[in-house]
């Protein structure tokens, strides 16, 4: 299974401290009598034989089948098949070591009574206890006033421990801890647990203190033992004056190696609980995928108005179908946005209102490649209360690649179908979208040369021919008005290409010792774009307008090369792009006006790259309008160290607006701090995000997480911000963790480790 989610924080074990513990110290114990009713019939054991020892002590061995008994002690009684042995009493049987004051063993059954002072040792545990009932066959048995260690680190104390099976233990009374001082920073105690190695550790009663003082209680829980082991993880608590009281749990199912669920409890005490579930898969040939789902109940308001149940809808799956065939499903859906923005802790997407849903199927086969998708997206924008919709169903297309004919001249086409519809959901609402049903094809020669090594020359010429089953008539009552009518079009035109690129000049800079160690690489490029006039072209319905391209792109790219390990490695990318438009009245340049005339030229496009090592990075992209002398967007984005780093710090800034027309509502001006910081000598570490309106001067989103590291206990404790919400909102929340045990994670997400 993936990690993610970086996401998934799995039940880590804590139990498996708890279970090696039980495990690993004690074979599996059953109680004397019940080994004497299973035990097989008793058989002439073979000889006996005594040796002196060094330390005044006797010996006895003897074969029991392939392994040897070996009995060290001072003083013995034995008879056929019994011994009853005192003084620093030794028994060596297998892998296991048994120390008593005192023992009666019956040499027949390998059944044992062991009392003082009592040790048991095997490969991975050692185990003391007041008395032992114990069969070294098959290592069931009964200890009391039990105390032991498991591997690695699993300290577990029990009044009574019984190995009733293999692998199987049962406590009384039990204490468990990971933590290796004197006195445990923190431990369990329950009433009764049971152990299974390599999987859980389950405890009735259960109370957790830490340094002594008892923080919760659990009248059941069940904790996993292995990463990917069924079990609860430690809960979460926190509090909102909006919401009041935050609880949350998680529990992980594991349902086998390729399968697991996490279900999710969050409770609020002002406003209500809710749960998801998130199911995992990996299936074999390459499918696999996850489902959640997520609802919750609110509680009736102080006039006694009841708000409906809300909900999300997330599904991400992708298989491998026979015939090489891909599927590939998504989906986000919501039952409003007013509930993802008021109660997702992820900032991204609870600030950005969308649905989607869409099923995509794809091959690739003998040069050709066809793909089928079925799609709906939403955005919403909350300022207007209305969303942009957009649907395909289906989108179907079907494209050849490159095909040589006559070197170096190639064919290749394109061809699709599309039944679309577009609007706003006040239009969908009522029935009057934009609906759309068209065939297209377009076939394509292209001839791609290099006649010099600094020079690239690629020239094609496509044809479009298009079939509308709908297009816009005359309206009836007003002639001089379009409406949309099932009245066929059929159009065709051609597109014509030519793309150069160079020449290419470069320079080579040495170091001190005269080796190459930078090269400066500038590529100018420069593209004609010719498509033909298009007949009856406002009869063509689309989403926002129709364009024609007769257009030349030119451009400037700069790159600096460092040699590292004896490879080039891009140091720093410049590059700087504008388009000309021969036919300005056709092209995306019609909205606006410049002295009552549409502008022959598109923005000024820049961006830079900067990349000094794999741990720095510094990108800048600017469009600039020439005419307006300012710039439509801005972005900046540096980054120092990496999350895994002692110190990191991501900066994201970025502003857009239509310089056209500064009342556009979707104008942004916007800047993200993220960064993480730890102290090993402290202990402490910690990550921080920040997001600013700068249009408005006012914080939209703030969240701070520290973690303190006290030996074998985890404390940490949040604090978020939340102005993008209805009202001001601050979150607080704590959690522990113990050992390799994970925590709960939030309802629906958020920044966090």
């Amino acid at each position: 299974m993936e990690e993610d989610k970086g996401r998934r924080r799995r039940p880590r074990n804590l139990a498996f401290l708890l279970l090696a513990a039980i495990v690993f110290f004690l074979p599996p114990g059953a109680s004397a009598q019940k080994n004497k009713q299973t035990r097989p019939k008793p058989v002439t054991p073979p000889p006996v034989t005594t040796d002196a020892t060094a330390d005044n002590r006797s010996e006895t061995k003897t074969k029991a089948g392939a392994q040897e008994l070996r009995i060290l002690y001072k003083y013995a009684e034995r008879t056929k098949g019994h011994i009853i042995a005192s003084g620093n009493v030794e028994i060596h049987y297998g892998t296991l070591v048994l120390f008593a004051d005192t023992i009666d063993l019956e040499t027949d059954t390998k059944d044992v009574r062991a009392d003082g002072h009592v040790v048991l040792q095997s490969a991975n545990e050692v185990t003391t206890a007041d008395n032992l009932n114990f069969n070294l066959d098959t290592a069931l048995g009964r200890m009391e006033h039990a105390v032991g260690l498991a591997q690695p680190s699993l300290f577990f104390e029990a009044g009574v421990l019984d190995r009733q099976e293999p692998d199987y233990y049962h406590l009384e009374k039990a204490r468990f801890t990971t933590c290796a001082q004197p006195n445990p920073r923190w431990k369990f105690s329950c009433s009764k647990a049971n152990y299974k190695k390599d999987d859980y550790i389950e405890m009735w009663n259960m109370v957790l203190a830490i340094k002594g003082i008892p923080v919760f209680y659990f009248p059941y829980v069940r904790y996993p033992i292995q990463d990917r082991t069924t079990g609860f993880l430690m809960p979460k608590i926190g509090y909102t004056k909006s919401k009041g009281w935050k609880f949350t749990q998680d529990f992980y199912l594991v349902l086998a190696r390729n399968l697991d669920v996490t279900f999710n409890l969050m409770s609020f005490s002002s406003v209500g609980w809710g749960g998801s579930v998130e199911f995992r898969y990996l299936l074999p040939e390459g499918t696999g995928g996850r489902i959640g789902l997520s609802k919750f109940f609110f509680k009736p308001l102080a006039n006694g108005f009841q708000p409906d149940s809300a909900y999300i809808i997330r599904v991400n799956h992708n298989q491998q179908l026979p015939l090489g065939f891909s599927l590939v499903a998504n989906v986000d859906l919501q039952s409003s946005y007013a509930f993802l923005r008021e109660f997702d802790n992820n900032f991204n997407r609870a600030t950005i209102s969308q649905r989607r849903s869409e099923v995509y199927l794809s091959n690739y086969f003998s040069g050709f490649s066809f793909s089928a998708r079925a799609s709906r997206f939403e955005t919403n924008f909350a300022s207007i209360n209305n969303s942009i919709v957009t649907e395909y169903l289906p989108q179907l297309s079907l494209s050849s690649f490159k095909l040589k004919l006559i070197k170096p001249l190639f064919f290749s086409f394109n061809s699709s179908f599309s039944r679309w519809q577009y609007g706003w959901q006040s239009d969908f609402d009522k029935d009057n979208q934009k609906r759309l049903q068209y065939l297209n094809f377009s076939p394509a020669l292209s001839l791609p040369v290099n006649p010099f090594p600094w020079l690239t020359v690629s020239t094609s010429v496509a044809g479009n021919l298009n079939y509308y089953w709908q297009s816009l008539v005359p309206y009836s009552l007003n002639p001089k008005q379009k409406v949309a009518a099932d009245s066929p079009l059929f159009t065709k035109n051609f597109v014509f290409i030519f793309d150069l690129r160079g020449p290419t000049i470069y320079r080579v800079f040495n170091d001190s010792e005269g080796a190459p160690s930078v090269k400066h690489i500038i590529e100018p490029s420069i593209t004609y774009h010719y498509d033909s006039p298009v007949a009856d072209s406002d009869r063509i319905i689309t989403a926002n307008g129709f364009f024609r391209y007769h257009m030349v792109t030119y451009g400037l790219t700069n790159h600096l090369l460092v040699k590292e390990d004896k490879m080039p490695r891009e140091w720093v990318t410049f590059g700087i792009s504008q388009t000309y438009y021969l036919d300005a009245a056709d092209s995306p340049n019609n909205r606006y006006r410049w002295h009552n005339r549409v502008p022959d030229v598109s923005d000024i496009m820049t961006y830079l790259r900067v990349l000094p090592s794999n741990d720095y990075s510094l990108d800048f992209a600017a469009n600039y309008n020439p005419y307006l002398h300012a710039f439509s967007t801005i972005r900046l984005g540096a980054r120092l160290g990496n999350p895994k780093d002692d110190f990191f710090l991501n900066v994201s800034w970025f502003k857009s607006i239509n310089p056209w027309n500064y009342q556009v509502f979707w104008n942004r001006h916007q800047v993200n701090f993220f960064g993480g910081l730890k102290i090993p000598a402290l202990n402490l570490e910690g990550q921080g995000e920040i997001d600013y309106n700068i249009s408005n001067k006012e914080l939209l989103y703030a969240a701070f997480t520290i973690v303190y590291h006290y030996q074998c206990v985890d404390f940490d404790a949040d604090i978020r911000i939340l102005n993008f919400r209805q009202q001001r909102e601050v979150q607080y929340s704590f959690g522990i963790g113990l050992g390799n045990i994970g925590k709960s994670m939030d309802f629906l997400g958020g920044m966090g480790f």
